[in-house]
């Protein structure tokens, strides 16, 4: 099951956690143990009794035990099935309700008795939850409680909708939600302002009566709320941590969900370490930033007193290791990210040679190659590299509804003007605004509006690549299908996503690729969009010799920044460049202000980039490197 071989308990972990490869070796484990259940109660006759939960973490188990009924002939007749929770008020037949989750991801591909499946009913009124709740307490309890309950865990801490407060006795009951709860939902109702305020969830103490609780959490950002909950305190305010007092708890995450433990993030705090290049870096920044003090300014001392005296015997003296992190470090650092001609290369993170290389910067939507990565962007075009910019995706979802009406108004009023025409295109206004007057809260545009909202993005694009130097013929718009569903939620990736991308990279030929590799992005679209163009370059190294020439470098900036041990090219930005950069993003208006999906960052994207830019900067700085105004950082990406 591509279990990692890492799961020795530490001083630091106060519950069992198990560390899987990847999201799905984990589902697949969890999936096989609810199957393995649930026949070991068909052979004794009796009934399987499970807590199921909704959201992105258990759709790969419910995945495989669909797979499992169908081509195994698992049966689920002998189940019978309680959710931790449901949005109230709720609809049970509307898109965002939790009774809609689970007949699309479960309950309509198996042969469960609909009668056996019991979800918290977002129709009644307020006098009728009181007793709809003590009910549901009574259904699991005279069915000898939950056999196995399964958890996903919000960035608040909650279980269910046990928010922060919530006490470790609870029952179900009616709960109001935390807004970062709510924010985190937004994108599926189409807005915060949509999402409901209220739910009924299952209680603390409920989840704690099942003979089983597995928990599962994926990806970085759930990684900070598995640390406070595995290695914190028991408190209210991280009510996952309840969980640290029961014995029949097992928390079941992939290697990104677990990166901050101790033992994955500063691994030398808990035992030996193999130390090569990598971890030695990552210590010694670490020791460096704990500290607070520069990288050739650290002692002996330091090293034995913080977990590193291993590091010290085996590799030292270390003033030594000092001045080779600090070289290396230095090493990153290049103005010339396109490589510098006729120079020696051999410190240096990009090639001098072909003095003028062909690169194409991917960026997924219609802005992140200048918020992530302008002022390299501006650098490679002012020193005369052969610089194409690709579109992956149109954008078109994240454009108000008020700014497509007032570019179909300019169209108006220019056509008159011009002494056009203008019948048709006045018709096909006023159906565009009797559509959004009457539009539902995420609910898919007409083919127009998003014919419109894609082309508001693709000239505040082009007015971008323009002001950073490129000519038209080096811009290209992608129109990836599998964003345009017209929805947040997208189709998924074909082969015709990855043609395209091929027939790009053929046409260009690029000895640089320049792709986001901020996989935090909260809408997926990133990962989607590099995993695209790895296919493509993977399946273009068998026949083209020119990938072999080919390095693929990964930025962020919008979302997130790599760590500093991380980073393999940093490019240092003047103050002038700086502003050039921010004008650069200025040109995409309609993003600027408040944004339709903005995260959970209030700052605008141009003050995001600029403040992580100078973070990094900042982060240099403070290891003993040189000072600059900012910096804008890419690891490289070895296909």
């Amino acid at each position: 099951m591509a279990r990692l071989n890492l799961l020795e308990e530490t001083r630091f972990e106060k519950l069992p956690v198990s560390v899987f490869e990847n999201p799905k070796a984990a589902s697949l484990s969890v999936a096989h143990r609810i199957g393995k259940l649930i026949k070991e109660k068909q052979k004794n006759n009796a009934q399987a009794v499970l807590g199921l939960a909704t959201g992105a973490t258990p759709i790969a188990v419910y995945a495989e035990l669909v797979r499992m009924h169908k081509e195994e002939g698992l049966s689920f007749k002998n189940v019978v099935t309680f959710n931790l929770d449901e949005y109230y008020p709720m609809q049970p037949n509307a898109a965002q309700s939790y009774v809609t989750f689970m007949n699309e991801n479960l309950f309509d591909h198996i042969d469960i008795d609909k009668n056996n499946v019991n979800i918290p009913d977002g129709t009644l009124s307020l006098e009728e939850i009181p007793a709809f709740c003590l009910n549901y307490e009574k259904k699991i309890g005279d069915l000898g409680g939950l056999d196995i309950q399964i958890l996903g865990i919000g960035r608040t801490g909650h279980i269910g909708f046990n928010e922060p407060g919530s006490a470790p006795n609870s029952g179900t009951r009616l709960v109001t939600l935390d807004d970062l709860t709510r924010r985190d939902a937004a994108r599926d109702f189409g807005g915060k302002s949509f999402v409901p305020t209220k739910a009924i969830t299952m209680g603390v103490g409920t989840i704690f009566k099942a003979r089983e609780i597995i928990l599962m959490a994926w990806n970085k950002k759930k990684a900070p709320i598995i640390k406070k909950t595995v290695e914190g305190e028991i408190s209210s305010e991280v009510p996952a941590t309840y969980l640290q007092l029961s014995q029949h708890v097992e928390f079941i995450l992939d290697q990104d969900a677990a990166s901050m433990l101790t033992r994955f993030d500063t691994p030398w705090l808990v035992k030996d370490c193999v130390w090569d290049e990598k971890i030695t870096r990552k210590a010694v920044i670490w020791l460096s930033n704990t500290l607070k003090k520069p990288v050739l300014k650290l002692t002996e001392d330091d090293y034995n007193n913080h977990g590193m005296a291993q590091l010290a015997v085996e590799k030292g003296p270390v003033y030594n290791i000092n001045i080779d992190i600090f070289n290396k470090l230095q090493h990153t650092i290049t103005g010339w990210p396109g490589g510098k001609p006729n120079a020696d290369d051999s410190q240096r993170p990009e090639r001098a040679e072909p003095a003028k290389k062909r690169s194409i910067i991917f960026s997924p939507h219609p802005d992140d190659d200048v918020i992530s990565m302008g002022g390299t962007f501006i650098r490679l075009a002012d020193q005369k590299q052969d610089v194409h910019v690709a579109y992956q995706t149109s954008g078109n979802t994240a454009v108000w509804d008020d700014d497509a009406l007032r570019f179909v108004e300019f169209n108006i009023d220019f056509s008159e003007k011009m002494g056009l025409d203008t019948t048709e295109l006045k018709s096909l206004y006023q159906n565009m605004r009797s559509f959004m007057e009457k539009k539902k809260p995420n609910q898919i545009d007409t083919p127009e509006i998003q014919t419109v909202k894609g082309l508001i993005r693709k000239g505040e694009a082009i007015a971008g690549a323009r002001y950073c130097g490129l000519a038209d013929d080096h811009i290209h718009f992608m129109a990836l299908p599998f964003y345009e569903s017209g929805k947040s939620q997208k189709n998924p990736v074909t082969e015709a996503d990855v043609v395209l991308t091929m027939e790009l990279l053929q046409k260009v030929k690029p000895h640089q690729v320049f792709a986001a590799g901020d996989f935090e992005d909260p809408h997926g679209t990133h990962i989607v969009c590099f995993n695209i163009i790895l296919e493509a370059l993977k399946r273009l190294a068998k026949t083209e010799d020119w990938v072999k020439d080919c390095w693929l470098w990964m930025y962020r900036g919008a979302w997130q920044e790599f760590e500093t041990h991380e980073i393999e090219m940093a490019v240092p930005l003047s103050p002038q460049e700086v502003e050039r950069k921010k004008m650069a993003i200025f040109k995409h208006q309609s993003q600027k202000d408040t944004a339709v999906f903005p995260g959970d960052d209030p700052r605008e994207f141009w003050q995001r980039a600029e403040d992580r830019n100078r973070e990094t900067a900042q982060a240099y700085d403070s290891l003993g490197l040189a000072e600059y105004e900012a910096m804008e950082a890419f690891v490289r990406y070895k296909f």
